[in-house]
């Protein structure tokens, strides 16, 4: 299965992977409308043997089949000082 890679220019560390180039008609206006503008990035083999950076290919796939689009979204950043970062003792 191949995909096409989009990233956000309005939001940081957010892509959208589409089953078709260009087909942002699969995307909901609410999605569209949050994501502004799109700017592609790279076309990908999504096959069961490929390790994503960031998801599981598996749920990349399953979600371009039934919907035409996979949304990743930042990774959830931390607050060092809330963080348990154990004891020294």
């Amino acid at each position: 299965m191949q995909a096409f890679v989009y990233k956000s220019l309005r939001k940081d560390d957010t892509y959208v992977f589409l089953a078709t180039r260009d087909d942002f008609t699969r995307l909901p206006e609410p999605v569209r409308a949050r994501l502004g503008p799109l700017q592609f990035v790279f076309e990908i083999a999504l096959t069961a043997e490929r390790k994503l950076a960031r998801g599981d290919v598996a749920v990349v796939r399953e979600n371009l089949a039934a919907r035409g689009f996979h949304l990743q979204l930042p990774a959830t950043v931390l607050d060092p000082m809330t963080e348990d970062w154990g004891t020294d003792g």
